[in-house]
């Protein structure tokens, strides 16, 4: 399919975010959770971190100390045979994740055209305790009236769990707690009320028997959850048989609710795809993408921190047009217009 990525791309990247602390260097800036707010676009972006300098043989990871809200860099040898370093992402002991070799925030950008964006020099949402030890990633926006609702992963070493947060103007945020326990992520909460409850897409990750796959949830308050069901699943031989989880917000288009959502196959390479849900049953799924709708092409989407990704967590529909902001590569902010058109024709 024809893709309009921006010519500016990637419009964000790290030399353009002022890391939080001078010993401290930015070395992603993606993920973004979007939003329009007045006459500005809003890109919540997740900032990872790491420090400047590391003695010796030895990988640094910085950690929060949940007693005391200050971050403690720990020291691992890179000669130690009980980690694995080969994912630049994490450092794993037994097959088990030990620590991440960053520490990921969330910050706000402003631009009044969607291109330009004007980053604030501190962090928006910062993490606080010792569930979000190990940063805050991955947030989604969900306008609902005049209060944007943020759901972000809080990843510490008891898992992933995923938490809410509300602002009014993006300069004030108020965290509202704990909505799904470790291990879950990728939740987007539609942006409207079907039938007087809400609804939530997310990506429980089964540690024995089962796959990451998408469910969808409803809620009378957006804090309580239940009546949990399964979605979508992986595909054998497919793009996305290797994992897949909700991306952007989902959209109401003519046809139904549009998701598009990220997966990726057995090589970690992440794709975006495109899933068509009922309007008045989002539990019901009346299309889905054969093929991906955006795939890593591009020099900076294939090469990077993690090279071979796109991953989106925010859209700007506009007409027969859908903008999407994407992470590319786990380093940087990239933007591309698709058609409804183009996108239906993966089905």
């Amino acid at each position: 399919m024809r893709i309009g990525r921006m010519e500016q791309n990637p419009i964000i990247t790290t030399d353009h975010v002022k890391p939080s602390r001078p010993d401290f260097k930015v070395v992603g800036v993606f993920n973004a959770g979007v939003a329009a707010i007045h006459d500005e676009i809003i890109l919540l972006l997740r900032v990872a971190e790491m420090p400047v300098e590391t003695p010796g043989n030895n990988i640094a990871v910085p950690v929060l100390n949940g007693q005391d809200g200050t971050v403690v860099i720990r020291y691992l040898s890179k000669d130690d045979p009980r980690y694995n370093y080969e994912d630049s992402r994490v450092v794993k002991e037994q097959e088990r994740y030990a620590y991440l070799t960053s520490m990921s925030h969330l910050r706000v950008a402003r631009s009044k055209d969607g291109i330009r964006f004007e980053i604030d020099e501190q962090p928006s949402m910062f993490p606080m305790d010792g569930e979000e030890a190990w940063g805050i990633e991955d947030p989604r926006i969900t306008q609902l009236g005049n209060q944007y609702y943020i759901t972000y992963s809080a990843v510490s070493s008891k898992g992933v769990a995923v938490r809410l947060a509300v602002t009014e103007d993006f300069r004030r945020f108020e965290r509202l707690g704990l909505i799904l326990p470790p291990e879950n992520k990728d939740v987007a909460i539609f942006p409207a009320t079907i039938g007087g409850k809400y609804f939530m897409l997310h990506r429980p990750v089964p540690k024995s028997i089962g796959s990451p796959e998408m469910w969808i949830a409803e809620s009378p308050d957006l804090i309580h959850w239940g009546n949990h069901r399964f979605l979508i699943g992986l595909r054998d031989e497919s793009w996305d048989n290797g994992r897949i989880g909700g991306g952007a917000v989902p959209f109401l288009t003519d046809d139904g609710w549009l998701e598009l959502y990220h997966g990726a196959d057995m090589n970690d390479r992440y794709c975006m795809g495109a899933v068509l849900l009922d309007r008045e049953d989002p539990g019901k799924v009346l299309a889905r993408s054969r093929v991906p709708v955006l795939l890593p092409e591009a020099d900076y989407e294939r090469n990077g921190f993690f090279g071979g990704v796109v991953f989106s967590c925010g859209v700007l529909p506009m007409g027969q047009t859908v903008r999407m902001y994407y992470g590319a590569a786990d380093e940087v902010m990239a933007c591309a217009d698709l058609s409804l058109e183009e996108i239906y024709r993966t089905f």
